[in-house]
C-alpha cells in the first residue's frame, strides 16, 4: 500500500504542484520526500487496517492527509487567472509549450503575495488576493 500511496502522491504533485515537482527533482529529493510523507502516516494506516477498513478507503483517507498541505494548488490558481484575464499570453504560452514553465515562474513571482495575504482554501476567492496576483502577472508579462 505504501508504494501505491507514493505513486498516487507523485501523480498528484505532477498535476497540481509542478513547482514542487521541479524543486524536488532539482534537489534529487523526490524519493526522500515521498518516503518521509508516507512514513509519517504509517501508524495511522496500520490503525485503519486493524479496524478492517477496505484498502480503497484507507488510501483515500491517506491521500487526503498526504495532500492537505499541498492545497489549494497555486499552479491551478494562477493558470486560471492567466487563462481568463490574460488570454493572449495564455494561448501564446500554451502553443509554444512553455505554459507550465511560465506558470511556475509566476508562482515564484507571486510568492510574497501568497505569504503576505495568505493562500488557503478559506481565502482563495479573495478579491484582494486575486487583484494582487493579477498585478504581478501583468508586471511579469510586461517584462517578457
Amino acid at each position: 500500500m505504501e508504494q501505491s500511496l507514493k505513486e498516487k502522491l507523485w501523480a498528484y504533485i505532477i498535476e497540481n504542484n509542478p513547482e514542487l515537482m521541479f524543486s524536488l527533482q532539482e534537489d534529487y529529493s523526490v524519493q526522500k520526500y515521498l518516503d518521509d510523507k508516507v512514513s509519517a502516516l504509517r501508524s495511522s494506516i496500520e490503525q485503519l487496517q486493524q479496524l478492517g477498513l477496505p484498502s480503497y478507503i484507507i488510501e483515500e483517507q491517506a491521500m487526503q492527509e498526504l495532500t492537505a498541505d499541498l492545497k489549494p494548488s497555486k499552479f491551478h490558481y494562477i493558470r486560471n487567472i492567466l487563462e481568463k484575464e490574460f488570454v493572449t499570453d495564455f494561448l501564446r504560452f500554451r502553443e509554444s509549450g512553455t505554459l507550465t514553465y511560465e506558470i511556475v515562474n509566476l508562482i515564484a513571482a507571486c510568492k510574497e503575495i501568497f505569504e503576505a495575504i495568505g493562500f488557503s482554501e478559506e481565502n482563495k476567492e479573495s478579491r484582494r488576493l486575486r487583484y494582487a496576483v493579477m498585478g504581478t502577472i501583468a508586471q511579469y508579462l510586461e517584462n517578457r
